[in-house]
């Protein structure tokens, strides 16, 4: 499905643009705007830390398989726009408010762990490969934070990511916490594959700006762009390689 074509992509960006732009101007006039936020008073990025080796155990497992990962741009064909051919892959766990049952079931240490982390949205592993780079681009709804935990991070400060004008190195088993819907773009600049735990979750907001962001993730949950990660994922559920 290429969204450039689809009348569906099209309606949805722009209503998803009307609808969403207004509600980023009051988070910005409460909130302000930054691109990291700190995570060493959130009791679940420390849960996550301390069991990156058991996240990893999994990882592993899944890696022996990597060449029937898919790609991101499989999952969600607008991600074509910014990276290529197979160079970034998901393995999805959940997808605002859907569930991918037995992408769960063979990573269950991970899965239970996702499952305490408060207001989680979208989960999955984010794979890199050698000398790939995702190109600048900003994410579409400032009603969630993006959080990174690096698995497996190269040596050498070859692995980075750019928010706006601040630039940050994974690192294995620490976290990063920013608004993806800053001008961002990341690189993997090593021999080695890549790989992060990563997560959306929504961002904590008074009244009525709360109640706001709950209804615009219940419209996302139906939205195209998220329908499509579903019938990818149903489409493929007897192939274990990628389910």
């Amino acid at each position: 499905m290429n969204p450039k074509t689809s009348f569906r992509f099209k309606v949805a960006s722009l209503v998803g643009r009307l609808i969403i732009r207004p509600f980023e101007f009051f988070i910005r006039l409460f909130q302000g705007e930054k691109a990291f936020f700190p995570t060493q008073n959130s009791a679940w990025v420390q849960e996550l830390e301390q069991h990156t080796q058991a996240i990893l155990l999994e990882l592993e497992a899944l890696l022996e398989s990597r060449e029937g990962i898919p790609a991101f741009s499989e999952i969600s064909s607008p991600q074509a726009r910014i990276t290529k051919g197979k160079e970034w892959k998901t393995f999805m766990f959940h997808a605002y408010g859907h569930k991918f049952e037995q992408n769960c079931s063979r990573c269950p240490t991970t899965s239970r762990l996702l499952s305490t982390i408060p207001r989680m949205k979208t989960a999955m592993f984010s794979i890199l490969e050698p000398h790939a780079h995702i190109t600048p681009h900003r994410g579409p709804f400032k009603g969630v934070l993006r959080y990174h935990l690096g698995l497996i991070i190269p040596e050498g400060k070859k692995c980075k990511i750019r928010i706006g004008d601040e630039l940050a190195y994974w690192e294995t088993g620490k976290s990063l916490l920013f608004d993806d819907t800053i001008d961002h773009e990341a690189w993997n600049d090593s021999d080695e594959v890549r790989v992060i735990l990563f997560v959306d979750v929504m961002r904590e907001l008074p009244p009525p700006l709360s109640w706001m962001n709950h209804l615009l993730i219940y419209f996302m949950q139906r939205s195209p762009f998220i329908q499509e990660m579903v019938q990818f994922h149903d489409n493929t559920k007897d192939d274990l390689l990628v389910s």
